[in-house]
């Protein structure tokens, strides 16, 4: 039986073809690829009842993902995340159903290690031998610790203002880190010097095909997780978008298996923080695209993206599924971290508060309502995160001492 049942790399503004049996980056009309399977090859030999029988990562959907031989599987337990549910804040946010996809417990404490094992596994299989990529933290924290298994030199390029932990995360790793005084748009144009100059292999947010085919393993997950009856709403913070598109990639592949029977799809919902939303605007003005966001801000960092390549995909989820953009505000990131963890004992990290923030905004709104099941993203440890909360002081405001 086959490992894989990848076709071939497809473009989803031109249709051109391409195939996945060589290095490919974006499409000659400068569209993200998207990979794409035989799924009535799928649907005839695989049925998802086996999926019982098989290891809890990412991996048990390897028909369904890019890489064509185990030997190139280069993992480190990843995925399977707990899919729980939250009913204290469920019953403060007035929502009876409601329910977190914990991506902390995952290997380097992000979501980013899917993308970063389908990725790196399936560049080792290419023959990649150097890659680079801009990162505001997690990425590439992930990114260097999978290259690293694998054999494969990493060129990291990330703000200096990223989360300290991930910067050494990078640097243990014994990848080739560049800090720059700028946002991740900055560190783009340093890596596309690099790629230009040294001919690396650009594992940029979707100048590549396979980061999104790791990602995309959460809607499968999802899925899988409630038994194949879906969500009524998903909630996933959004900056590049690579998850948001994957989940919707993954759902539209597992309608067309039949594993999942519901006529209307869950209602995908993009969370921006207000000081980066420039997939927000685009949805409020009715655009295809984003503009590039002047001056981004926010203490929610993996989601400080200024221009994502995919926007339009990520408008194209929302769109299609019903679902909306939504933007919040820097104290109620905050205060969802905070609310999450005393009430659920979930220590999140701010992108993963951001939905939270969000779906609360959307129930008092009525745009979620009270008896729909809905799942929140969290898409990374708070712990990567020690900066946040000044501890001290807020226990000093609180009139608690602090005995030595």
């Amino acid at each position: 039986m086959k490992y894989s049942y990848l076709s071939h790399l497809e473009c989803p503004k031109c249709s051109s073809i391409y195939s996945a049996e060589e290095v490919q980056q974006l499409c000659q009309c400068g569209s993200p690829l998207l990979a794409k399977y035989r799924l009535d090859e799928v649907k005839t030999n695989i049925k998802r009842e086996d999926l019982q029988r098989r290891e809890k990562s990412l991996w048990r959907y390897h028909e369904l993902l890019p890489v064509h031989t185990i030997e190139n599987v280069i993992t480190l337990g990843e995925g399977y995340t707990p899919l729980v549910t939250v009913p204290k804040i469920g019953a403060k946010y007035g929502i009876d159903d409601l329910y977190i996809k914990d991506e902390g417990i995952i290997p380097t404490g992000s979501f980013k290690a899917r993308g970063a094992a389908v990725g790196v596994s399936k560049a080792k299989e290419l023959g990649v031998k150097t890659l680079a990529m801009p990162t505001n933290g997690n990425a590439g924290g992930a990114w260097s610790l999978y290259s690293a298994k694998a054999g494969i030199e990493s060129f990291i390029v990330m703000p200096k203002e990223a989360p300290a932990i991930t910067r050494v995360e990078v640097h243990i790793s014994g990848s080739h880190l560049y800090l720059i005084n700028g946002l991740i748009s900055d560190a783009g144009k340093v890596v596309a010097h690099l790629v230009k100059e040294k001919g690396f292999y650009d594992v940029s947010t979707l100048k590549e095909p396979y980061r999104i085919e790791g990602k995309k393993t959460m809607g499968y997950e999802i899925a899988e997780q409630m038994d194949w009856k879906l969500p009524d709403v998903i909630l996933y913070p959004t900056g590049g978008g690579v998850g948001i598109i994957g989940i919707y990639k993954a759902l539209l592949e597992l309608k067309e298996l039949g594993w999942i029977n519901e006529e209307k799809l869950p209602r995908l919902v993009a969370v921006q923080a207000e000081g980066c939303a420039p997939i927000v605007k685009a949805w409020e003005e009715g655009k295809m695209e984003s503009e590039f966001w002047e001056n981004s801000e926010t203490n929610a960092f993996g989601i400080n993206v200024p221009k994502a390549i995919g926007d339009f995909l990520v408008l194209q989820a929302i769109r299609e599924t019903g679902g909306c953009a939504i933007s919040v505000s820097e104290e109620s990131i905050k205060n969802s971290q905070q609310e999450v963890a005393s009430l659920e004992g979930n220590f999140i990290c701010p992108e993963g508060a951001a939905t939270f923030a969000a779906a609360k905004i959307l129930r008092e709104n009525n745009w979620i309502k009270p008896n729909e099941t809905v799942v929140c993203l969290n898409t990374g440890q708070g712990i990567k995160y020690p900066e946040s909360f000044e501890v001290e002081s807020a226990v000093l405001e609180k009139g608690e001492a602090i005995i030595l």
